[in-house]
């Protein structure tokens, strides 16, 4: 198995084209966070990333702490394997289009079927679909509708105080506009543009959040198989921040103060039912987007959101569960965060400073403390994947 990292599937799967350009801003991610999947590949996989001794380094070092199995590869070999499998962030036509230029026969990448069956079951009108379905008690809430014209659109914004519209191929926080009850000039013209590119745009009511979680699944040979719970934090306007480090259980414990457990695990468990017609075609990770609404003064006065959205691809919810599961000590906790610097300097103080405040402490194979990068830190990089571990009993960093 061959691991990628390619940050800017997203964009790609919404742009749909085999000649999509990524921002230089996603490439340099991708560039600095190839390693990545260190963190979630399976025991014995290969991680694609470019020739550099800064990586050897940076895998050696960890090699020699952490039980870590995979190993790197680069292009010129995976050419020459007989027959390579590729696991990716998430496939998209533009990134099947790179691989066959780099000399990977069409016959181990997907087909023309699969990647239309992938974009279709990954828009935003999916989740919309599956929404009802999973609000089976009232402990749960949500609403979610498809405008495919600008005049819906208004109709839809201008009759709430405030609302939150979202192009239907995005993620991770992008193609989303805020609404606070006027339809503006600048609302008209990015639904225009959504919708003459995507087809319609996905309008929801803003809900009162307290807290943001999903739950993390491994599709594949018809099953869907249940990871655990991610519980992560988001910017003011919706973008990924970072990732909870904890274990499930105590993830489920955090949640069922809020809600009650059985209402989780009958989510889980209906979950899994209504994705069985992914897992007829897509093998690889998912994660469903979700989150706890607080509504004062009513019973219930916490909800679940079961359905915010589904991303059918690797999410950074998988790497802290992995990490959490594979690498930390039992009881430790912390936090992961990707991080962007304006350059490469501020990145190596931010390195050193944090080597210095939380010391690594790491003992039988596993982290019991302190911070630990999850990709080198070279002198060209201006992007981070980090994490910084607590023992039990010890609060993690705001």
């Amino acid at each position: 198995m061959i691991y990628l990292f390619n940050p800017d599937h997203d964009m790609a799967l919404a742009n749909g084209k085999t000649n999509y350009m990524p921002p230089e801003s996603a490439r340099q991610m991708a560039a600095d966070l190839a390693l990545l999947p260190l963190w979630y590949a399976l025991p014995r996989a290969q991680v694609l990333a470019a020739p550099d001794c800064h990586f050897a380094d940076f895998l050696n070092r960890l090699q020699l702490r952490l039980n870590i199995s995979a190993s790197l590869v680069g292009m010129r070999e995976v050419v020459q394997s007989e027959r390579p499998v590729f696991c990716p962030w998430g496939w998209n036509p533009s990134l099947r289009r790179r691989l066959e230029q780099q000399g990977i026969s069409r016959r181990f990448l997907p087909s023309d079927a699969y990647m239309e069956t992938l974009r279709r079951f990954s828009h935003r009108q999916f989740a919309i679909e599956l929404l009802p379905k999973l609000r089976t008690s009232r402990f749960f809430c949500g609403e979610s509708v498809y405008l495919q014209t600008v005049g819906e659109c208004r109709a839809f914004v201008e009759s709430r105080a405030q609302s939150l519209l979202k192009a239907p191929l995005s993620g991770s926080g992008k193609g989303l506009c805020w609404c606070d009850g006027r339809f503006t000039p600048s609302v008209s013209g990015w639904c225009r543009r959504v919708i003459a590119s995507q087809g319609g745009v996905a309008g929801e009511p803003v809900y009162e959040k307290a807290l943001d979680f999903a739950l993390e699944f491994h599709s594949g040979n018809g099953e869907i198989r249940f990871l655990g719970y991610s519980i992560f934090c988001t910017t003011p306007n919706g973008k990924y921040a970072g990732n909870e480090l904890g274990s499930n259980e105590e993830m489920a414990r955090r949640l069922s103060s809020l809600v009650p457990l059985g209402e989780l695990l009958s989510l889980q468990s209906r979950l899994e039912d209504e994705l069985r017609c992914i897992a007829r075609f897509y093998n690889g990770f998912l994660g469903v987007d979700m989150m706890v609404c607080h509504f004062p003064g009513h019973a219930p006065e916490y909800r679940i959101h079961p359905c915010v959205e589904v991303n059918l691809r690797t999410n950074m919810g998988v790497v802290a569960r992995k990490l959490t599961d594979n690498y930390l000590a039992p009881g430790a906790h912390g936090t992961f965060r990707i991080s962007c610097h304006p350059d490469n300097r501020t990145l190596l103080d931010a390195h050193c400073r944090l080597s210095r405040q939380y010391p690594l402490s790491v003992e039988n194979g596993k982290i019991r403390s302190g911070y630990l990068p999850l990709v080198p830190v070279t002198p060209a990089c201006q992007y981070h994947a980090f994490a910084v571990v607590f023992p039990i009993d010890v609060p993690v960093l705001p």
